[in-house]
């Protein structure tokens, strides 16, 4: 069986953010064994998972993947939308747009210190939304 819904997030600032509650809280009725497929469907943000309990892991990643990506660099030529925005394509391409999780016992089998990220790149970007497709 096949489950298919579509997640609305708040507005975000930019950096990486631990949204693993707001999954959960969307999709409370997992079945006993499956997979999570979650698509986020925007080009300037990202979905990982990673350490979920030190908010200084969330906060290196953005200023490391800044150093790594910055803005302003002379080799872009997309910066009509602003500063960020070519390297919030760049990153969002590094980082994935998605990720699929296992479901054993009517939850996600995540490992003890893994959570799901959103990973907004921009500094004014609007609500983001996510697909979750369940396979069961």
């Amino acid at each position: 069986m096949i489950q298919q819904k579509t997640i609305y997030l708040p507005q975000f600032h930019r950096g990486f953010h631990l949204i693993t509650p707001l999954i959960l809280r969307e999709l409370s009725d997992l079945p006993s064994t499956g997979i999570l497929h979650l698509l986020l469907q925007h080009t300037s943000a990202a979905l990982t998972l990673n350490e979920n309990a030190d908010p200084d892991v969330r906060r290196d990643l953005e200023n490391f993947t800044n150093k790594l990506i910055p803005e302003n660099h002379p080799v872009y030529t997309h910066t009509m939308e602003g500063s960020d925005d070519m390297p919030a394509h760049i990153k969002s391409s590094l980082y994935g747009a998605s990720i699929t999780l296992p479901i054993t016992n009517h939850q996600l089998n995540l490992g003890t210190w893994q959570g799901i990220y959103l990973c907004e790149f921009r500094r004014n970007a609007g609500n983001r939304q996510i697909v979750a497709t369940i396979f069961s």
